[in-house]
């Protein structure tokens, strides 16, 4: 059998036959996530037909705005996860407290963590975004799981993963194995094994940042963005390219798809925020993925998945690609990052320079 003729129910029934005492329950679980990534998929494939666009005219938890296609895929996972049996909890970005399952339904051994739509401020202008998951397994005889239960760090994942809703539908996933990408075949409604045992080059002339913020850097990321700008006459001897998306999904895949390295460190804009995204539902997952893709995943002083959470909405800083460049970047955090870098060499490059 080709991986192209291999749908996604087949790869986690036969990945679950390798364990004797598998029940089936967590096999059961990705089958529910893949069927809320399907469904939000053709909320967003009908965009304006939908009246799915627009603001929703509330807030979140973190006090951005929502848009009507956030709450939309926030009910569509809870409501498609919510009945199966195989969850004790949920804790979504667009929701203060965790999930409570039901009354009336079964629970289970696992909690699912989600962003139900990364990049949403894309929507309007039609430009991928994704939903982002990660399933924990719930303490020992807990059937009500409080937020302390929620806050274990991301090496504890037994899965993590992506649906990205491009000109395809992708869903990208890891089970602690390798990483896994299926496409979704529309004609026939199944995600479709069609890109196998994902790898990062170690090495790229890529970059991801959101350079609007560079009066707001470290030294150490000023010194690494500098040296990547001053192409093949400077210090790397090459030229790069920058890239921003300002979607964490269509970031990561295209990353997997090709290499890269991105950054959305640690800044002096907010002094009482340590990073931008949050610790649980986004930069673990994503870390999950791109360590078992061969990469590298890092607060930029620390490996991410070490991290031990504080709190359910924790932001933290993030870095992570080709495992070279993250490394790289992480020197520069312990050698470089307690003066301003200023080289000569750069000085004509008026975009990331500090004025007097």
């Amino acid at each position: 059998m080709t991986p192209a003729s291999k749908t996604l129910t087949r790869f986690l029934i036969e990945d679950q036959r390798r364990f004797n005492n598998a029940t089936g329950g967590f096999t059961a679980l990705l089958n529910d996530i893949r069927l809320a990534c399907k469904r939000i998929a053709n909320l967003i494939g009908k965009g304006k037909l939908a009246g799915a666009l627009g603001s929703a005219g509330s807030l979140n938890v973190q006090g951005e705005t929502q848009m009507k296609l956030d709450v939309m895929a926030n009910e569509v996972f809870i409501h498609t996860n919510e009945w199966g049996g195989q969850l004790a909890g949920m804790l979504s970005e667009e929701m203060d407290t965790p999930y409570r399952i039901p009354a009336e339904y079964p629970r289970g051994k696992y909690l699912l963590l989600f962003d139900p739509l990364d990049g949403s401020s894309n929507i309007d202008v039609n430009v991928a975004v994704g939903s982002i998951f990660s399933v924990l397994r719930c303490p020992e005889g807990v059937s009500e799981p409080s937020a302390g239960d929620f806050l274990q760090p991301g090496a504890a994942q037994v899965c993590a993963g992506y649906a990205i809703y491009g000109p395809s539908t992708m869903l990208v996933l890891t089970t602690g194995r390798g990483v896994n990408g299926f496409t979704l075949d529309r004609e026939i409604g199944e995600f479709m094994l069609t890109h196998p045992d994902l790898r990062i080059p170690e090495d790229t002339t890529e970059f991801a940042i959101n350079a609007s913020n560079a009066r707001y850097w470290e030294p150490a990321v000023k010194r690494y963005v500098n040296e990547c700008l001053a192409g093949k006459s400077g210090p790397r001897g090459c030229d790069f390219n920058m890239r921003w998306i300002a979607s964490l999904v269509a970031e990561t895949h295209r990353i997997l798809m090709r290499g890269g390295v991105f950054m959305y460190p640690r800044d002096r804009k907010d002094l009482e925020k340590p990073g931008r995204l949050r610790l649980l539902y986004e930069a673990n997952p994503i870390g999950f993925l791109v360590e078992q893709a061969g990469g590298r995943a890092s607060t930029g002083h620390q490996p991410i998945l070490g991290v031990t959470p504080e709190s359910l909405h924790e932001r933290i800083g993030f870095v992570f690609g080709a495992r070279m460049e993250v490394e790289r970047i992480e020197r520069y955090h312990r050698d470089y990052n307690e003066f301003e870098y200023e080289a000569p060499l750069f000085g004509t490059r008026g975009l990331f320079r500090n004025h007097a």
